[in-house]
């Protein structure tokens, strides 16, 4: 046995142990469909973004205050975690956002943890709030699965928002996958103490007296543990208010009752000198599911979850609520946001596609062959590869997304060209009566050599794709993966099975099927007139070349795109009214947009936010802010696509003539897919110290851009400019009161947004006790003038007696980078141009402003994604062109014939340049660059497995015959006509359905499979006719 296997290898080997290669065959299934059942379902691989976000929020405080408390101090203290490449911030009216970059690869957890750190340490630096900071990493994963709306026809809104925040969302937190549950909207409750000054002045006591009271009085404190004999027990003091009766009639300390005669009734009560009102927080948003108001629950998974998994999970827990009465019959659940629709569909569509691939591939070989038996035979390696590649996903922790399924789908007609190769073979020298055992390994074994050299070729184009970085290195080598270790397998298939199979097929019909005489016939003709290029190899080489030129002035005349657009029908609409808009007002608007929308018929749901916007756990609260997240039909039911929807609708929102308010329209990027830091594709900073400079700059940067066509949503951070009260103190008159500005700010801040002192527990359920003073007391300026500031013993003087009030414009927000002032100009591609002329004329014309000194123009990093992704598809071709060259010229220790095979990679580019001729929406993206690089290794096989039979052929021929090149040549060429056709067919048509793009979530592999069926179905010709002609030129000079 062991000389058996030295001689033949394999394939020896395996004929004669059938039994043996069949029982690993069925390990190898059985194996393979139990890590399938262990597979999680996502969208797309698990991509973690190099980022760590910081939110931190402080009702009401001016932007500029924000950033010189708060935006500051973060970025000094984040901006020296370690690796850390960059920090970013927005600053906006209570609300401080920093970003912390760091270069693709690094640990994320050990950043977070390392940030966490100094965030800590920024605390020392930060004032006082009610609200904690927010640290977390950028993650997919904690994007929403799943969004809820509750809604009631009978309870308000309070009842509901309560209802959904201690009851309803409990119920999920336990679930497999489930990570956290975010409520948002509606109307929270809380328990509000409004004192009157007058009266606290007349008890003298000062507002912060009063709220220190009512603080210390609302508490339970531990006595420690009774010891007695044969006892132990624990002892607390109860002080906690258990109903708003008792904070009404809790005693107060002042200088009267302490002053009053023992035995007189002098107690003063809470509700002597204040209201203690049961009410909700202020309303700053409405929400509402197709005008329908209600609560937003959004589901977030954990990061190795299975997406469709978790969304079956809550679904069926919602069921069994309602149910079991859980869910009370006025209260309805609506799912506004369900990520594992699109997930189903996607996946569903790349099983269709590699489904419908195999079985057009086995459908070709049918076809080639006649044979039934022969066919099931090369299509044994299409399972096994399935099923190798499923276990080392499961090994590795992959998951079954649009990547993974893509590879098998792409996979599926190269998974079979080894295996036709060798059977092939074998039936040939069937057919010319070499039957026995030693005859298949002798079959085998001619065809071992081309067939290892072919798959090392496809393997060398891949390999390089496993060193890119990045989002592209993230999101592709999955798909590398997949396809790597299916081709391996089916490698192994075509040297064991495949010659174990073909050893028992003793008969052939082959000269039967119908195919099978055009082919013999093609062979024929083939044979007479293939001398006529090799007898003129140059002129053959000059009309090849001619095309390619060709080509390439076609493909450079292709729009260029960093990624393509996944259309899952989501749009979003943002509202942006004049500063300072009341959140009535602004939803009138939102309310008439609402109505437009809902009559259109491809609108199947719109989630309403009015006031500002929620996204996951980050809520933005801006009264002159709304948005609409439309749901459309799925893309099967509706006759435009999303881009062509919103161009439609926004003639009809024009027509609204809704002066004063700036809306942008754009189609939703598949979440955690969009590679610029915000929503937009284009971003220009200026950076600066002056916030008016910026805003003049700003405004110049706008104008210049104006003209350029294929822009929208054209803008600047600092376009909208607030209102803001700055009260001068007169720091004299204050100071004859002892007061300080610290002083002022206190009880302005009590006065307009009022301030938690303590809690109210109400059975597993907590509300805040706020203390503010009567809106009346700040409903306008002069009102705040006569706002009382307390100091000593109780007396107060009013506002306007210490300080002045007046108008100023403030930026809404202040956005920095690398810890300084920037303005951003930022916009969106129209979805038809091209990307890289766009930019190209963005930046020639902002290059064209006069800076003044200090000021520095420079292109954001994010906007090169369109050049680093040229540059990095470029040096991965060439990178990958060479390694297939290291690999046949070792497999072939020659340099001339690699170089020969080498020829047939760049005329593929005239299949590719004919294909965008049919197809002009096709655009020049990352999808495009991988099907180059795969292109590379895919179109050598058929001249590797030519050249090595030509070699073949010369080493039979009788070297003094007449022209023994040129016969040896044409001889090969019409023998190795049929495995060509074979290969290359079952190749295209294998990923056909892929290019085709049919069905959600094609969008992003479609590009890939376009370039290589177009540029294989060219480069048959080009095995066919130029490279036996380079052949004969190169080798006649021998």
């Amino acid at each position: 046995m062991k000389q058996r296997f030295r001689n033949g290898g394999l394939a020896a080997w395996s004929i004669h142990h059938p039994v043996g290669i069949t029982m690993l065959t069925l390990t190898v299934l059985v194996f393979g469909l139990f890590s399938f059942k262990q597979l999680g379902i996502n969208l797309l691989p698990h991509i973690i973004a190099p980022n760590v976000l910081v939110r931190i929020t402080d009702a009401g405080v001016p932007a500029n205050i924000m950033e010189d408390r708060v935006t500051r101090q973060l970025e000094e203290q984040l901006a020296i975690t370690e690796d850390a490449t960059g920090v970013d911030s927005t600053t906006s009216e209570g609300r401080s956002a920093v970003d912390l970059s760091f270069p693709y690869g690094t640990d994320i957890n050990n950043a977070l943890r390392d940030a966490s750190i100094r965030l800590d340490r920024a605390k020392r630096f930060l004032p006082d709030n009610d609200e904690p900071p927010i640290i977390y990493k950028r993650d997919p994963a904690q994007i929403p699965v799943m969004d809820l709306v509750v809604s009631s026809n009978i309870r308000n809104s309070i009842e509901l928002r309560t209802w959904a925040d201690y009851v309803f969302s409990k119920w999920f937190l336990n679930l497999p996958g489930v990570a956290a549950v975010e409520v948002g909207g509606g109307l929270e409750r809380e328990i509000q103490i409004v004192p009157d000054q007058e009266k606290l002045a007349t008890v003298g006591l000062s507002l912060q007296e009063f709220s220190r009271q009512i603080r210390t009085q609302n508490t339970d404190s531990p006595g420690g543990r009774m010891i007695g004999q044969n006892l132990e027990i624990t002892t607390r003091s109860e002080g906690r208010f258990k109903s708003i009766d008792e904070i009404k009639q809790l005693p107060l300390q002042t200088e009267q009752t302490m002053n009053s005669a023992e035995g007189s009734d002098s107690t003063i009560r809470v509700s002597d000198v204040a209201m203690v009102l049961d009410k909700h927080k202020d309303e700053r948003l409405r929400i509402r599911l197709n005008k329908v108001p209600g609560i937003k629950l959004s589901i977030q998974k954990q990061p190795q979850a299975n997406t469709v998994a978790v969304v079956d999970e809550v679904k069926h827990r919602i069921s069994n609520l309602r149910a079991q009465n859980v869910i009370p019959d006025d209260i309805q659940v609506e799912v506004v946001g369900d990520q594992s629709i699109f997930v189903r569909h996607s996946i569903n569509n790349a099983m269709l596609a590699a489904g419908s691939g195999a079985l057009l591939a086995m459908v070709v070989i049918y076809l080639f062959l006649g044979s039934m038996l022969r066919t099931l035979i090369i299509g044994t390696a299409i399972p096994i590869g399935i099923m190798v590649t499923f276990i080392l996903m499961q090994a590795l922790g992959l998951t079954l997304n649009i990547m993974t399924l893509g590879g098998l789908a792409l996979g599926m007609g190269l998974l079979i060209d080894s295996t036709i190769v060798m059977l092939e073979n074998i039936t040939r020298h069937q057919a010319e009566g070499e039957t026995t055992d030693e005859d298949a390994i002798n079959a085998a074994t001619e065809v071992n050599s081309p067939i290892v050299a072919s798959t090392s070729t496809n393997l060398g184009a891949l390999l390089p794709f496993l060193f890119i970085g990045g989002m592209t290195g993230m999101l592709f080598q999955e798909l590398i993966i997949t396809i790597t270790s299916a081709m391996l397998a089916s490698l192994v298939v075509a040297l064991t099975l495949v010659p174990a199979l073909g050893a028992k097929i003793k008969n052939s019909n082959d000269k039967t099927n119908t195919i099978n005489k055009i082919i013999n016939y093609l062979k024929v003709k083939y044979y007479n007139n293939i001398g006529l290029f090799i007898v003129n190899p140059i002129k053959t080489f000059l009309v090849f070349a001619l095309l390619l030129g060709l080509a390439i002035v076609q493909i450079n005349e292709t729009k260029q795109i960093d990624l393509p657009r996944v259309d899952e029908g989501k749009i979003n609409l943002s509202i942006t009214g004049d500063p300072g808009m009341q959140l009535d007002e602004m939803d009138e608007t939102v309310d008439r947009l609402e109505n437009l929308l809902m009559q259109e018929k491809e609108v199947q749901s719109l989630y309403t936010t009015a006031g500002g916007f929620i996204f996951g756990r980050s809520v933005f609260e801006n009264s002159n802010r709304s948005s609409i997240k439309i749901q459309l039909l799925p893309s099967d039911r509706r006759e435009l696509d999303s881009h062509q929807w919103v161009a439609m609708i926004k003639k009809k929102i024009d027509a609204l003539k809704l002066t004063g308010y700036v809306i942008y329209m754009r189609v939703a990027g598949v979440r955690g897919l969009h590679i610029t830091r915000g929503s937009d594709d284009i971003s220009i900073h200026i950076r600066g110290g002056d916030l008016d400079t910026l805003r003049r700059l700003g405004d110049m940067a706008v104008s210049l851009l104006e003209p350029v066509e294929g822009l929208r949503n054209l803008t600047h951070s600092y376009e909208e400019v607030k209102q803001e009260l700055k009260v001068n103190i007169d720091r004299q008159r204050a100071a004859e009161f002892d007061i300080s500005s610290a002083d002022i700010g206190a009880a302005l801040k009590i006065a307009l947004n009022g301030e938690i002192i303590s809690n109210y527990i109400e059975g597993d359920k907590d509300f805040d006790i706020r203390i503010r003073l009567p809106q009346k007391n700040s409903t306008t300026p002069n009102a705040l003038q006569n706002l009382m500031i307390d100091y000593k013993d109780g007396n107060a003087v009013r506002l306007g007696d210490i300080a002045t009030i007046r108008h100023s414009p403030v930026a809404s927000r202040i956005v920095r980078s690398q810890q300084q002032r920037i303005v951003e100009i930022s916009a969106t591609y129209n979805n038809d141009v091209d990307r890289q002329k766009v930019l190209e004329e963005v930046l020639d014309r902002l290059h064209a402003l006069e800076l003044p000194s200090g000021y520095v123009l420079y292109d954001n990093d994010t906007n090169k994604t369109l050049q680093e992704g040229q540059k990095t598809g470029m040096v991965v071709l060439m990178l990958a062109i060479f390694l297939v060259f290291v690999v046949m010229a070792v497999q072939y220790e020659s340099f001339l014939n690699p170089l020969i095979i080498m020829s047939s990679i760049p005329f593929a580019a005239i299949g590719i340049a004919i294909g965008l001729l049919f197809d002009a929406d096709m655009s020049i993206s990352m999808p495009v660059w991988l099907g180059f690089i795969m292109l590379t290794g895919i179109v050598v096989n058929n001249a590797i497995v030519l050249v090595e039979q030509i070699e073949i052929e010369r080493s039979k021929l009788d070297q003094s015959a007449d022209n023994p090149l040129a016969e040896a040549i044409k001889k090969a060429a019409s023998l190795r006509l049929r495995p060509i056709l074979m290969t290359t067919l079952t190749t295209v048509f294998g990923m056909m359905p892929l290019a085709i793009g049919i069905g959600e979530g094609s969008e992003m592999l479609q590009p890939l499979a376009f370039v290589i069926v177009w540029g294989l179905s060219f480069s048959l010709l080009v095995s066919l006719i130029l490279v036996p002609s380079l052949y004969a030129l190169v080798h006649s000079y021998e």
